[in-house]
């Protein structure tokens, strides 16, 4: 990932907390006949011990991904975090000299390390159960798959098979506006969370995190 000193993030925990923030990824490996791709959510889990980290994730039986693995070179997990345009309008230095023009700010988390498939009911299970309460431990009555018919679940699961990547390396970028004067940083947040589009609004609030850490 091309990622300016300014704008690279090497934090280990602030990468694992986007990742569990964003969870749905592109996966990208690179196959014989060119790059296959599919789009999954994902769980990582942090290094443990002599455990290295991994991200989990699973696809439908007939996606071809998991039966291109063999002899592949390292996969990506691509993470998209909220992204904006930049109005240069925003900018108080447009009214000083006009020298601004548009940008786009945004959040990215790559994985990068090889990917293996699981099909066992016990990792399989493991595996959704996980991805469930990711998503659902924050609800006033989270779902939970014991909700569901047993044999019904069982069906499913044979239905798909699990990836694992054992990441090797994460790096980020937190392109946002870094560059700019205070005074510009402030106009984007002001323009950013005036706006009607929820993902401006995310960039305003991660702008925000991002002053605050200056600051402090």
């Amino acid at each position: 990932m091309y990622a300016p000193t300014r704008f690279r993030e090497e934090r280990a925990e602030v990468l694992a907390q986007a990742i569990d923030t964003i969870v749905f990824a592109n996966l990208v490996t690179p196959a014989a006949d060119g790059l296959v791709v599919s789009h999954v959510p994902m769980v990582f889990k942090p290094a443990d011990g002599d455990r290295p980290a991994v991200l989990e994730s699973h696809v439908a039986r007939p996606n071809p991904h998991w039966r291109t693995l063999a002899g592949a070179g390292p996969s990506v997990a691509i993470f998209q975090g909220p992204q904006a345009y930049i109005s240069p309008a925003w900018y108080p230095s447009k009214r000083e000299h006009g020298k601004v023009v548009p940008t786009w700010t945004y959040i990215a988390v790559h994985a990068h390390g090889p990917l293996a498939s699981f099909e066992s009911e016990e990792e399989l299970s493991r595996h959704l159960k996980e991805l469930t309460a990711l998503k659902e431990s924050g609800r006033a009555e989270p779902w939970q798959i014991e909700d569901t018919p047993a044999q019904f679940i069982k069906g499913l699961e044979r239905a798909i098979v699990g990836l694992r990547m054992t990441v090797e390396r994460l790096e980020g970028a937190w392109k946002l506006n870094q560059h700019k004067s205070e005074a510009d940083r402030s106009g984007t947040m002001v323009g950013l969370a005036a706006s009607s589009d929820p993902r401006d609004r995310l960039v305003a609030e991660a702008m925000r995190q991002a002053e605050g850490e200056r600051i402090g």
